[in-house]
Order: structure tokens, then C-alpha cells, then sequence
């Protein structure tokens, strides 16, 4: 069996607080591998500023977490399109209209997601300002 098959099956073995442990350290390699990608680490940095933003801007918790959420929207969607172009990437290097449609759904669903995000923050500071 190769390393990775065990690893995978160490992993599935686990219960309570020690899988809870594994699975954070997994996702924050996850976290480390995103921002390997350019567009991730400038959807970052963007939230950076506009996490804190949304506290100043949103009137009421809902507001905030409105706010809040479709800023983490995008990145979540970013990795979900990342992990997806990454599986298809592992196939293989040669072009194939299944992977094609893959990668650009993927990167319309990125895309929706940052025209949601820029509506909401559109709308809030409308309502903030004028």
C-alpha cells in the first residue's frame, strides 16, 4: 500500500478530538496551499481590510454578518474552484471538453460569487452614504 493510501486510512481510523486535531491541521495546509494561488491571496488581502469594514459599515449583526459572509464567500468559493482545477490538473496535462466544462463552471461560480459579494457591498454603502 503507498504512503498517502495509509495516511488516508490513518486518518479515517481516528475519533473525537485527535481526528478534530488532523482535520485542522488539514485544512490549514489547505489554507497555505490557497495561498500558493495569486487570485486567492488578493481575495485575502481584499478581506483583510473589508472583514474589519463590515463591522463599521453594518448597522446591526445581521448587516454584519451579511457583509461578513459574502467576503468569505468568495474565498471559500476560490478554493472550492482551486481543489477542482488542481483534480483536473492531476488527470492529465491534455485538453479534454469534460475538464474544460469543469474549470469553467468552477470559475463562474468564483465569478457569482464576487458580483454577490460587490452587490451587497454595493448596496450597503448606498445605504450608508446616500
Amino acid at each position: 500500500m503507498p504512503p498517502t493510501e495509509f495516511n488516508v486510512q490513518t486518518h479515517k481510523r481516528r475519533a473525537g478530538l485527535t481526528r478534530m486535531w488532523h482535520a485542522l491541521g488539514f485544512a490549514l495546509a489547505g489554507l497555505r496551499a490557497g495561498w500558493g494561488e495569486t487570485s486567492f491571496r488578493q481575495e485575502a488581502m481584499a478581506a483583510f481590510v473589508l472583514l474589519p469594514l463590515s463591522f463599521w459599515l453594518g448597522q446591526t449583526w445581521v448587516e454584519i454578518a451579511v457583509l461578513a459572509g459574502s467576503v468569505l464567500l468568495v474565498m471559500i468559493v476560490e478554493l472550492l474552484n482551486t481543489g477542482i482545477e488542481s483534480a483536473i490538473d492531476r488527470i492529465g496535462p491534455q485538453w479534454h471538453e469534460l475538464s474544460k466544462r469543469a474549470k469553467d463552471m468552477a470559475s463562474a461560480a468564483v465569478l457569482l460569487s464576487l458580483l454577490l459579494c460587490a452587490g451587497i457591498w454595493v448596496a450597503a454603502l448606498y445605504q450608508k452614504f446616500i
